[in-house]
């Protein structure tokens, strides 16, 4: 059952010592995702989350995040275009905590709402993280993944979807060929949040004000932070990559190319995760999806993965790809 506002409320006050709350409502989802929440207004004004984990998962989620909070030191956030949550109290609950955090504002946009404005102030706010030191990461003993790494996990994903039988030829030559290409994975790791989508930045007015779950913060692909814009409309994702470029300089010629392939590796995901958790329902739909993949191949020659390869994801299942993804992390 999930808890009141005002059973948070209470959980809030004993989380930090003189916090005065004066006013409550519930946040986010009332019947179901990972989070009981609530939006705490203290006397002072200021406003406060707190957030209670309904399954293992997301108390997992939530302690990965409080460490990578502590990892943002204020000389750190100082270097960042947007405000980052900062913790303030935690309080034990039926053997799980009540987390409060500082309220970040800003209205979150979903991916196909996105305009170029707001992709541009995205592109931007990316390139800030991963221009951070790594030592922001590598003194907090978060993970450090090299290019190596990133490109034998792509290999492993790729050769565990194959042995499914269940992924089309033309699309796993596809995959394949663009794993074997050398150059697409020739870049430096960078600081990168890992978990990023369209619901993890909020806005006002056209720009970025906030940049929220850091749970997957570490040094690894910068391509992980941008692969989820490919489902965006098509000058928006040019607006983002564009400012990123200008923000970043040309440190990586294949960054666009390999975020389109990570983008399409989801749907391997989405097929393995049904496999390994035996849902009929979710691997039939993966491979309904990646019929449609290759119904839809087309010779766009603007944007290759590699030279042997031409795109084969259309928009429209971008976007329903990362639909999914992001409700099986809110839900």
């Amino acid at each position: 059952m999930a808890r009141s506002a005002l059973t948070l409320a209470a959980l809030a006050t004993s989380a930090v010592a003189g916090l005065d709350v004066v006013g409550v409502q519930g946040f986010g989802s009332s019947g179901g995702g990972d989070f009981d929440a609530a939006l705490l207004t203290g006397r002072d004004g200021r406003h406060w989350i707190v957030r209670v984990p309904r399954s293992e998962r997301a108390e997992a989620e939530q302690s990965a995040d409080l460490v990578a909070l502590r990892a943002l030191s204020t000389g750190v956030r100082a270097r960042l275009p947007f405000s980052v949550s900062s913790f303030a109290g935690q309080a034990p609950v039926a053997g799980t905590r009540a987390v409060v955090s500082e309220f970040v504002y800003g209205t979150k946009v979903p991916l196909a709402s996105l305009d170029a404005e707001l992709g541009a102030s995205i592109g931007r706010a990316i390139g800030a993280i991963h221009a951070l030191p790594t030592s922001v990461v590598t003194d907090a003993g978060l993970p450090v993944h090299s290019a190596a790494d990133g490109h034998r996990a792509a290999l492993a994903l790729i050769d565990r979807a194959g042995a499914t039988g269940l992924v089309p030829a033309a699309l796993l030559q596809r995959w394949r060929e663009a794993g074997t290409d050398a150059g697409l994975w020739q870049y430096t790791p960078v600081v990168i949040n890992g978990s990023l989508a369209s619901d993890a930045f909020l806005s006002a007015e056209g720009a970025v004000t906030g940049v929220i779950d850091w749970h997957g913060l570490r040094v690894g692909d910068p391509a992980l932070d941008l692969q989820w814009l490919v489902g965006a409309a098509e000058d928006t994702v040019d607006a983002a990559f564009d400012a990123y470029a200008a923000a970043r300089g040309p440190l990586d010629l294949r960054l666009r190319q390999r975020a389109a392939l990570v983008a399409e590796l989801e749907v391997a995901r989405w097929l393995l995760h049904g496999t390994e958790v035996r849902a009929t329902d979710i691997v039939d739909d993966a491979v309904e999806m990646m019929s449609r993949l290759v119904d839809d191949v087309h010779a766009d020659a603007s944007h290759p993965i590699s030279p042997d390869t031409a795109p084969i994801l259309g928009l429209d299942e971008v976007r329903e790809l990362l639909d999914r993804t992001e409700n099986r992390r809110v839900g």
